[in-house]
Formats: structure tokens, C-alpha cells, sequence
């Protein structure tokens, strides 16, 4: 059935669908099949299959992570059905996207602990009675070496060189193992063993996810969609958000942490987080972009938003007003232990801008060399306006009035010249 055949409720519903899923979205490959498999599923009743696969290679999930299960989400309130592939196969083997080197196998005791974590994560944010979750070790495990083999005849050389990290790996005289080959091949048939109809990923998984479309055909089924969604930048605002970089929100992080740390998301990123990353509606999200815009909502006040937001959707209301009334209490108002009078605590005056935390502390002299600064920041005797950093490689942006803290009696107030 096409557009004209529709009725004016249909097609009402599927606007309102269309607008939903392409709400932050980088590309729709191809966007006029999505309509096709919207419309369908609008007439006929069907929920489409819309599938995300996770590799657990860490345990952990950050903001970062948070922007595919949100769309996720969205499309489970659509009423369509949630493949969540926990590639417990795959997983042994590891994505290497973006990566220069072979990446170290995973053990299956590793697999199993990281895809307990990540299910129990996941589900802060899906809907466990609209989602089914799927190890792909169900359909990989028992093919044959012939299965392989006649997977492996699905696609060229030439083809997997297309990809930017294999085809760069390749032209430096980096090694390429045959198996990493493979792993866009299998997450290829977790699509064709369950039909599914749309897979979404990062930017990053393009090829991963077109792949899937390939084998498909391949072996005679309806092609998925891909959809791809835009990877966050951490608090730096430059590079993606990373566990590895510092410059992440962790889900599990305590709440006045998350409030806290969100407070230092760049003023040109905040509407990109409320987008990706919250359930903000896309009427609210019109009104918080329009307003920021034209100067009627100020920056900051949209920024405690969003930190209340985080910490309400994944530590619950009250716990996101009292992260509030935290932050206005220690960070705004600069309280400080009892004992200590914030008059009494010395200036520092730095020059604006990045710089490394250990070169901080020698600076203002909590530290006599980098391996003490080190150390303290290791120890987890550093904190910058009450938000202890443990990386001794972070590096900070200074701003006018914040209290560097090391151990129980230094404090530090940094002024800009």
C-alpha cells in the first residue's frame, strides 16, 4: 500500500512515527524503505523488528552508550518490538572498528560478567516487557566450517577493504587478522536470523550495519534499514565521550557526581545531550532550542535541567532535587566544611583554558613534583568543586571561582587573570 491508499489517520500515525524515529538521527539508508516498512506496519498492525547489537567488551555504560537505547526506546513506544543482541559470539572476537591494531579475544567468563552488567544497565533505560534479548552464540555457534565457508563467499576482499579502519590498517603495512573479517559477517547474520527490520547503531557501525542488509539478500530475505545516530562528545567537547578520555557521565555515577559533572557539558552541546541522551519530548526539545536561541531561557538554567533530568532517570526524583539543591548549596553558593571559612582559603591566579590536573596542583603548590600530583589524584584525594577525579591524566578547564580540594585541609579558589 502507498501513501495515497492511506487514510487521514494513517497517515497521521505514520508522521508522527516518521518524526519520532528520524528525531536525532545522522542517516536513514535507505530513507524511502523506511517509509515503505512504517507504512505497512501501520496498516497491517505489525510491530516491526528493530535490532541493536551489543558487543560487551566493558561493563560499564556511559551517555555515550546511552544514545542508541534511547532511540531504542522510542521505538518500543511506537509499539514496535526490540531485538537487544547480546553478541556473547561476536564478543570473543571484538568490533574492530576504529581500532589500529587486532584486539585482544575475550575469554567467555569475560563475555558472560560484562553482558550481566550490560543487560542490568540497558534495562535503566528499555523496557524489559518490550524488548527481547538474544545471545547471537544461538545461531553462530553451531555453524558448520561449510556454513563459514559459504559466509565468507557472501562478500569480496575488496568489499571489507572499503571499511576506513581496515582499508587504512592495510595501506600502513598493519597487520590484519582473517578473523576480524568475520566479525561484520556475523553481526550480518544476527540480522538474517531474525528478520529483523531496522538496525540502528553509531556512525562508527555504517558498515557493520549495511552488512547486515548485504546478507539478506544474500540469502533471500527483506533487506533491513539501517539507522544511523550521531556519537556524543564528552565534556571536553571535542572528542567522543570515553571512560579512557575522562571526559564521560557514568549511568551508575552517584547522583550529586552526575549533577555535578553534567554542569560542565559545553553551552553549544546542551541541546545535542537533551536530544540524544534524555526522553525529552520533540515538542519540549523545540521550545528548550527556540528558547535558547533567542535568548529567553539562559544557558545555565537549561544546563541544571539536563543534569536534573540525568539524575532523575536513573536515580529517580527525589534523589535528582536533592542533587539540585546540592550543587546550588556547594557549587553556587561555594559551601565548604564547617570549620573552614571560604575568605580564608587562598587565590590562585591561572590563566583560563585546559590544563592537566597534575600541573594544577604543582602550580598552586599542593604538590612538590607530577609523580606526587599523581598520586594524590590516584588515591582519590582530588577533587575540583566537590567532584572527586581520579584519571592522573584528565585535563580540566579553569574557570573563574573553582575550589581545587586535595586531602581533608587544602582547598584552593582559582581566580582567571
Amino acid at each position: 500500500m502507498n501513501w495515497e491508499q492511506l487514510t487521514p489517520a494513517q497517515k497521521e500515525e505514520v508522521e508522527r512515527q516518521l518524526a519520532v524515529i528520524r528525531r536525532g538521527t545522522v542517516e536513514i539508508l535507505p530513507n524511502e524503505e523506511l517509509e515503505r516498512k512504517v507504512i505497512r506496519s501501520v496498516v497491517q498492525g505489525r510491530p516491526l523488528k528493530v535490532k541493536l547489537g551489543l558487543d560487551p567488551s566493558a561493563p560499564d555504560i556511559h551517555m555515550g552508550h546511552t544514545v542508541v537505547l534511547h532511540k531504542l526506546r522510542q521505538f518500543q513506544e511506537l509499539g514496535h518490538e526490540v531485538q537487544l543482541i547480546i553478541g556473547d559470539f561476536t564478543g570473543r572476537i571484538g568490533d574492530p572498528t576504529g581500532k589500529s591494531e587486532t584486539r585482544r579475544q575475550l575469554t567467555e567468563e569475560d563475555v558472560k560478567r560484562n553482558a550481566e552488567t550490560y543487560q542490568a544497565q540497558a534495562f535503566k533505560i528499555l523496557s524489559p516487557d518490550k524488548a527481547k534479548v538474544y545471545y547471537n552464540s544461538e545461531w553462530l555457534g553451531p555453524m558448520t566450517f561449510a556454513d563459514v565457508i559459504g559466509l565468507g563467499s557472501k562478500v569480496t576482499v575488496a568489499r571489507m577493504l572499503e571499511r576506513d579502519d581496515f582499508s587504512k590498517r592495510y595501506a600502513g603495512g598493519l597487520p590484519i587478522s582473517i578473523h576480524e573479517f568475520f566479525y561484520p559477517l556475523m553481526q550480518g547474520m544476527d540480522s538474517v536470523a531474525l528478520e529483523t527490520d531496522i538496525e540502528i547503531g553509531g556512525t562508527d557501525q555504517t558498515f557493520n550495519l549495511m552488512m547486515g542488509r548485504t546478507l539478506q539478500k544474500e540469502y533471500g530475505a527483506e533487506p533491513q534499514v539501517a539507522v544511523t545516530l550521531p556519537l556524543l562528545e564528552g565534556l571536553d567537547g571535542v572528542q567522543k565521550m570515553s571512560k579512557s578520555l575522562g571526559n564521560y557521565i557514568g549511568i551508575d555515577d552517584a547522583p550529586n557526581e552526575m549533577f555535578g559533572k553534567t554542569m560542565s557539558v559545553p553551552d553549544g552541546l546542551m541541546v545535542k545531550y537533551f536530544e540524544l541522551a534524555t526522553d525529552i519530548t520533540n515538542e519540549d526539545l523545540q521550545i528548550l532550542r527556540e528558547g535558547l536561541e533567542g535568548g529567553r531561557i539562559h544557558p545555565r538554567d537549561a544546563k541544571m535541567s539536563l543534569a536534573a533530568a540525568f539524575v532523575r532517570m536513573y536515580h529517580g526524583q527525589e534523589a535528582a532535587e536533592a542533587a539540585r539543591q546540592h550543587f546550588v548549596t556547594v557549587f553556587q553558593q561555594r559551601a565548604l566544611p564547617e570549620d573552614i571559612e571560604l575568605r580564608d582559603i587562598p587565590e590562585n591566579e591561572l590563566q583560563g583554558g585546559a590544563i592537566r590536573l597534575v600541573r594544577l596542583l604543582t602550580l598552586i603548590g599542593f604538590a612538590s613534583s607530577n609523580s606526587e600530583a599523581r598520586r594524590s589524584i590516584q588515591q582519590g584525594a582530588v577533587k575540583l568543586n566537590e567532584v572527586k577525579i581520579e584519571d592522573p591524566h584528565a585535563e580540566i578547564t579553569v574557570r573563574d571561582g573553582d575550589i581545587v580540594q586535595a586531602g581533608r585541609r587544602k582547598f584552593a579558589k582559582l581566580r582567571l587573570l
